[in-house]
């Protein structure tokens, strides 16, 4: 994305770095986008990688050592590309993972989202579940503007959530689905933490993050401390968009030491 590009493509390939970037599922491809769903966004990650070194005309390598970074969104796609590779992608040589401002605990996400400034990343993620997953059956559970929704806005960008800021899961639904034992279930499947990465992490979060809990990063952080993963844990002090500008320094640094072959600092 353009506010990415300065921050961190820019100073990535002046270090002479190939930049691979995707979109996500059903993002110019057939199909719905399925925002927040784990695996879609792990393997989507992965196989950007992948392709980028089977381009001729990328002069790549395969072999040579690859990193997976995001923030918010892209936090949980490195973050979920690092916990799936070692099975999905055991031929990738992954030196390090940065990911920041992650949705770790969707259900804990959602609780917070409700009633907030950022309660449109909840309407995004309810959409992007239930089309990876239509036994969920949204539907089922909307209202008349509900249903409004849903027929309409299935292909939103990011930049029309802030349009239902404070909104609340009542006022589109006769009865919350993520309650429900099925929709529930969903939620703990797209949880972080159950498949330790084995490539060390830079997780980070902004203290005062209006869209993303702290408290969730903070657990998903001692997970992976528990299981013996290297982690580096960063704050910032700032909400979800400033820390995106904050980190970028830290994050491209990291990088580059795990390039170079340094071990990385645990703040386990």
């Amino acid at each position: 994305p353009d506010y990415e590009k300065p921050l961190f493509v820019d100073a990535m390939l002046s270090r002479g770095w190939a930049v691979a970037i995707t979109d996500y599922e059903g993002l110019g491809t057939p199909g719905l986008h399925t925002y927040v769903v784990g695996r879609s966004e792990g393997h989507t990650v992965i196989d950007a990688a992948r392709a980028a070194t089977r381009l001729p005309a990328a002069g790549l390598a395969a072999g040579g050592p690859v990193a997976f970074s995001g923030y918010s969104q892209g936090g949980g796609g490195a973050a979920w590309a690092g916990e799936l590779a070692p099975s999905y992608a055991p031929e990738l040589t992954v030196a390090g993972i940065t990911a920041g401002g992650t949705p770790a605990d969707l259900d804990v996400v959602a609780k917070s989202l409700d009633g907030g400034v950022g309660f449109g990343f909840l309407l995004l993620s309810a959409l992007g579940l239930d089309a990876a997953y239509p036994e969920l059956d949204l539907p089922a559970y909307l209202n008349d503007r509900g249903r409004t929704l849903y027929a309409t806005q299935q292909d939103a960008c990011v930049d029309a959530v802030f349009g239902y800021a404070f909104g609340h899961i009542a006022d589109y639904t006769t009865a919350n689905p993520l309650t429900t034992a099925k929709w529930q279930a969903r939620l703990a499947e797209n949880k972080l933490g159950a498949r330790p990465p084995k490539a060390p992490v830079f997780l980070f979060h902004g203290s005062g993050d209006e869209i993303i809990p702290l408290s969730q990063a903070q657990t998903l952080r001692r997970e992976y401390c528990a299981a013996g993963v290297p982690v580096t844990w960063g704050t910032y002090l700032g909400e979800h968009v400033t820390t995106l500008a904050f980190s970028a320094g830290d994050v491209v640094g990291y990088l580059a030491d795990r390039f170079a072959g340094k071990p990385a600092r645990s703040s386990c």
